[in-house]
């Protein structure tokens, strides 16, 4: 087995959904470039979590984008992360952010973001964005300028 899947539990292995928010699915491997600034894209047109106050189910794309650095999330583990929100009551905003921490507490990314583009509902739609940059490195400003400069669904 390749030395960047040793410790990979949920790669290749049948996996239960979880049925509640379990960041401890979350799982990474070593980048193999880590001497080169690349973006990765993750993209997720079923996210769906619940509203905490009514119930009813909330829809989205989740739009995850990162610069690596020494660790980097297993696709699966994602998947199975982000399906541990179907059963969870958040606010859209918490579930955006909710992610972005447990994303940088996992791999320490130089800069990553998430972006979450829901559907309406009673005629609006929301869509968070947050955002995180290393600090002290030229990083944090490249949060800081995209921070400054979004525009939803972009």
């Amino acid at each position: 087995m390749n030395r960047n899947q040793d410790n990979l539990r949920a790669l290749g292995h049948t996996s239960l959904i979880p049925d509640n928010y379990s960041p401890e699915i979350l799982e990474s491997f070593e980048n193999r470039h880590p001497e080169r600034d690349y973006w990765v894209q993750l993209n997720c047109p079923e996210f769906t979590t619940l509203c905490p106050i009514t119930g009813q189910p909330d829809f989205a794309e989740l739009r995850i984008m990162y610069i690596p650095d020494q660790r980097m999330v297993e696709s699966k583990s994602l998947k199975l992360y982000l399906f541990s929100f179907r059963n969870h009551g958040d606010f859209h905003e918490d579930c955006v952010n909710t992610i972005l921490d447990d994303l940088v507490k996992l791999m320490e990314p130089r800069y990553i973001e998430v972006l979450g583009l829901f559907v309406p509902r009673g005629g609006i739609s929301i869509h968070p964005y947050a955002n995180y940059g290393r600090p002290g490195t030229r990083y944090e400003q490249l949060a800081d300028e995209r921070l400054r400069n979004y525009k939803s669904g972009q």
